[in-house]
């Protein structure tokens, strides 16, 4: 089947691809079918939780594509800093530039606040939303995806984006920059989420009359 993952980020396309296209499931991007970036979509994230962002850009996204849709929300949760950056991991520095540069604001702004915090402070999780609807004005599907770790006071590896060589995961015993794609797609919020999609499209497949 054809699936839209409403994600403009290449981090986030990797992974959609790399979870998803191995279950037989074609995966294409708002670029890929001619919808390109509006003012009406950059407000679609500005709600109070991933639920309600995810949900916001799956209809949107499928009211303009035709298309399956799944969209995502998903973020880093601090405990000692009341969950934050939480749902405003992207935008947290209110950094603006390339996503390099912004993940480097955002790094950075997250070493400021846990500065000379103790290691019991620095509990963390990836958390990760999914809401896929199957056409537009379906009841939504919504999968969720967690993975614990703890926040470095340095980062360990290149690998990728976001805070991932900030957060070490309890998992692996290393940080998702230091983790190799199929190691973090294993353990990570996002890995977990897409498994349950996958879960939910074999189903709807499974049930489809034979024509």
């Amino acid at each position: 089947m054809k699936l839209l993952a409403a994600t403009r980020s290449a981090g986030k396309q990797r992974e959609f691809r790399r979870v998803l296209e191995p279950a037989d499931v074609e995966v294409v991007f708002p670029d890929d079918v001619g919808l390109y970036p509006t003012q009406a979509e950059s407000l679609l994230e500005l709600g109070e939780t991933f639920e309600v962002n995810a949900r916001r850009k799956a209809e949107h996204f499928a009211r303009l594509s035709g298309l399956p849709t799944v969209a995502d929300d998903s973020g880093l949760e601090v405990l000692s800093l009341g969950g934050a950056p939480g749902v405003r991991s992207r935008r947290w520095a209110g950094a603006s530039g390339t996503d390099a540069e912004v993940d480097a604001a955002n790094n950075a702004e997250l070493v400021r606040r846990l500065a000379g915090a103790a290691e019991g402070r620095r509990g963390a999780r990836y958390r990760c939303v999914l809401v896929y609807l199957s056409k537009q004005g379906s009841v939504p599907r919504v999968l969720e995806g967690t993975c614990p770790g703890r926040i470095l006071e340095e980062p360990r590896g290149e690998g990728g984006f976001g805070y991932d060589p900030y957060c070490l995961s309890d998992e692996l015993g290393k940080t998702f920059g230091e983790a190799s794609p199929a190691e973090k797609d294993a353990v990570s919020h996002r890995g977990r989420a897409l498994r349950e999609l996958v879960a939910v499209l074999t189903s709807e497949t499974s049930l489809r009359p034979v024509p």
